[in-house]
């Protein structure tokens, strides 16, 4: 069974009041408190593709609801992989703005250097396993506001990467199996950016 992830927008002064070897487990009980609670599942509000369990998630965090991922991981890293496959052929302005926005989310430039595995330069306990690190993504809110901007540049330019994606991605294993389907992740990112953004919040990635 493959990888989850979940992601959170986080007020970033209320988790930097938590101790640091106790945030990862606060934010794992925020995130699934029927893991320790007889919750009823039922009972959770959907809006505007957010989670969060009424009564129960404090006013400073709120979970991601990727509708085309149905929570997993391996989308995001296929539509990581698209996008490192079609940068060269797309325009330079386009590409910078690309990268900015989809850098440290589902894109590396330098795959080898993660900063999720090193705790998220002290956002959060280093990683004992880079195999299984303790968080997949950590972006600081003033991170977060420049992918915010840097979405509003790409996200008028998403039809031009049509060809790109047709000459590198079209079917190849490993790979978003549509160019909508890229194109849809590629929007939910956005519209969490420009979310977090507006609340002037981080972004922390669960696996």
């Amino acid at each position: 069974m493959g990888r989850d992830l979940t992601v959170l927008m986080v007020d970033w002064g209320q988790l930097g009041a938590i101790p640091v070897e106790n945030r990862i487990e606060r934010l794992g009980d925020m995130a699934w408190p029927w893991e320790l609670d007889d919750v009823d599942n039922g009972g959770y509000e959907r809006a505007r593709g957010r989670l969060r369990p009424p009564g129960r998630a404090p006013a400073w965090c709120a979970e991601c609801d990727f509708l085309t991922t149905t929570g997993a991981h391996i989308p995001h890293v296929r539509a990581g992989a698209a996008w490192a496959d079609m940068r060269p052929l797309v325009d330079a302005s386009v590409r910078e703005a690309g990268d900015s926005f989809l850098g440290g989310l589902i894109w590396d430039a330098d795959q080898v250097d993660d900063p999720a595995a090193r705790g998220g330069g002290g956002v959060f306990p280093p990683a004992t396993d880079r195999v299984h690190p303790n968080v997949l993504l950590v972006c600081l809110p003033e991170t977060v506001a420049g992918k915010a901007r840097a979405w509003e540049r790409v996200e008028p330019c998403l039809e031009g990467l049509r060809g790109p994606f047709a000459v590198e991605c079209e079917g190849w294993a490993g790979r978003p199996d549509t160019f909508e389907g890229f194109v849809a992740l590629l929007r939910e990112w956005g519209g969490v950016v420009t979310e977090a953004a507006r609340r002037g919040w981080g972004l922390v990635g669960l696996p």
